[in-house]
């Protein structure tokens, strides 16, 4: 998928990721202040979740439930080493079946199981974004 858009156009885009994909596991890449936080924040309310969504920049990861789902949201972005991913169980969070989106992944790559969808996002002006979408490996 490859796609640009506005930003009203966001759960649109949200709705599409999730009906196309046959992962629950998404990496986010892109620059500070593309809207990664903010179109995950649409993929969980898509999927169900009623609670309010906030980004985990410092809490590292929140955790969301919709029925009988479990959602997890990473942002890496303030991390200085790995250790402190194995510092917060991530082992336990790739092993399970959960929702897992993950911002700023490539400061763990040298970690990442294969199996994620790979979004890269770009900042085109204060509307408009551009979205590609990487094969699940």
């Amino acid at each position: 998928m490859e796609r640009t858009y506005t930003l009203s156009e966001l759960p649109e885009i949200a709705n599409a990721l999730l009906a196309n994909t046959t992962t629950k596991r998404f990496l986010f890449f892109g620059e500070m202040g593309v809207g990664k936080t903010t179109l995950i924040k649409e993929m969980i309310k898509a999927l169900g979740v009623k609670d309010n969504i906030g980004s985990p920049t410092y809490s590292i990861v929140n955790e969301y439930r919709a029925d009988d789902e479990i959602i997890n949201h990473f942002d890496f972005y303030r991390i200085e080493s790995i250790g402190e991913v194995f510092d917060i169980g991530i082992e336990e969070y790739f092993e399970s079946d959960h929702w897992l989106f993950i911002e700023w992944p490539e400061k763990i790559e040298s970690i990442l199981p294969k199996e994620f969808l790979k979004i890269k996002m770009n900042k085109l002006d204060n509307e408009m974004r551009t979205l590609k979408t990487l094969p699940v490996k």
